[in-house]
Formats: structure tokens, sequence, C-alpha cells
């Protein structure tokens, strides 16, 4: 049986791919150069940063500030807890939807689906009032349960279960497992490209946000490394150069970076599984 061969891509089309992603890494190879110009020299003309001399006195800058690391930790653990959860509860909310019969299951969803409509912005006062209630407030509980609820992650999950076939559940039934058993040790590791994926998306939006930390996290101590940035940039723009601003993205980024190199092969199985379902 003969194959219909491979058609490959033509140059034109490769040339504007590359183009397209030279246009998008253009801006942040701009910040890394500026971060390695001495602030001096940036000041009196920023065409300098494409002649030597570079240095890493701006990266130096950042390390010797006494809480970047406190920062840096806050935000390792606000975004590993609330991604843990987030597959979590993710996990087992899709597996309810598509596996298990109960009264209301379709609304439910529904109304489940219904939060990926709902802006944070709308919901920000009655979630401040109720955290100021409970005195929450600069505590990791304030910072990270607000981000467990992810309506995106249950779709997810659900679309995912749905396709594995039932005759795995029915011949495990009758071996005798339980349905903490099937859904542990036998549906859940077929999921791993989607929950990768999810994971993925959940820490850069924990790393990443700015809205709820800002509000939450009054006590410079309990800041996270977005927020500590954006309020020494504030605070000392004018003093520390550009240079320095620009020492403090990268430094804020290259976390979010690591993480999408190493795990992005799990995203693209994650996108070719849902474009097969």
């Amino acid at each position: 049986m003969s194959t219909a061969p491979v058609r490959r891509p033509s140059r034109i089309a490769i040339a504007l791919v590359a183009i397209a992603a030279i246009l998008m890494l253009t801006p942040m190879l701009w910040v890394a150069i500026l971060s390695l110009k001495d602030n001096s020299a940036l000041m009196a003309d920023t065409s300098s940063v494409f002649t030597p001399p570079w240095t890493l006195a701006n990266y130096r800058s950042i390390l010797g500030e006494g809480q970047v690391f406190t920062w840096l930790k806050n935000s390792v653990i606000v975004s590993l807890c609330m991604t843990l959860g987030v597959l979590l509860l993710s996990s087992l909310a899709g597996y309810g939807f598509a596996r298990l019969e109960f009264p209301g299951r379709r609304l439910l969803f529904v109304i489940v689906l219904l939060g990926l409509a709902i802006p944070e912005q709308a919901v920000i006062i009655g979630r401040h009032q109720m955290f100021s209630a409970w005195s929450l407030h600069n505590t990791y509980t304030a910072l990270v349960l607000p981000g467990l609820s992810m309506p995106f992650g249950v779709f997810l999950m659900t679309q995912y279960f749905r396709a594995i076939p039932r005759e795995l559940d029915e011949a495990a039934m009758l071996d005798g497992a339980s349905r903490l058993k099937i859904f542990w040790r036998i549906l859940l590791p077929l999921t791993v490209p989607a929950q990768a994926t999810l994971g993925i998306f959940t820490f850069f939006h924990a790393w990443n946000d700015y809205w709820w930390p800002l509000i939450s996290a009054t006590d410079r101590d309990m800041l996270t490394l977005t927020v500590g940035i954006a309020t020494t940039q504030m605070n000392f723009a004018q003093t520390e150069g550009l240079g320095f601003l620009m020492a403090q993205a990268v430094f804020a980024g290259l976390p979010t970076l690591l993480v999408y190199l190493v795990f992005q092969k799990y995203i693209v199985r994650a996108v070719a599984g849902a474009a097969g379902q």
C-alpha cells in the first residue's frame, strides 16, 4: 500500500516563520543586552548597548539585595503549591465529570465552565473582604487559595478522561479494583501530557500574577518576586538605572523559561491529543 509523500514546507514559509520568531525574540534580546551594560553608559547613550564593555554588575547588585531571595522563595512556594493543588483538584473533578453519574452533573459542569467568563477583577473586592474577615492576608494561604479555582483545568482534564476508553474501567472492576484504585493506578497515568500542560500554565500564571499578590501581601517579607521587583523599580528607577531594571526582569523571567524548556514536549503531546479528539 503506497503512502502519499510528505510535503515539506516551502522556503517562503520557513522564511516567514523565521522572521516572525526574530520579531518576537527582539524585545527579550534587547532586555538581556541592556542588563549587561553599565548604568552610567546607558544614561549617556543607549546606543552604546551594542559596543563593549559589558558587565555583570547589575546581576551582582540583585544578588546583593537582601530581600530578593525572600521574594524568590515566596514565588516558588506559592507557584508550586498552587500548581499541585490545581492538578489534584482538576484531576479529581475531571474524573468525576467524565466517569461518574450523579444528579445535576451536566448543570454543575456548565456552572464550572461559566467561571471562564468571569474576570478576576469582577470578584476582587468580595475576595479581599472575605480574606480580611478571616485575617488571612499576608499569608501563603491567601496567595495560594484563590488560584486553586481553575475552570480551564477542570475542562481540560474532563476532556482527557472522556477520551480514555471505558473498557479499562470495566476490566479493572471485574478484577475487583475500587474507583479510587482505577483513578490512581490506571487512568491518571494516561493523562500525564494534559497534567504537564495544565501544570505549566498554572505555574506560569502563579509566577507572573501581580494583581492579587499586590492586594493581599502588604508585608514586604510576603511579597512575591513579581511584586517585589515592581516596588524596587518604582522606588529606585532613577537611582539604580535602566540596566539594573532590565537585569531584574531577566532574573524574574529565568525560572519560567527553564520550566518551559524542560516540559515543552508535554505541551506538544497535549495539543496533539486535543486535536485528535
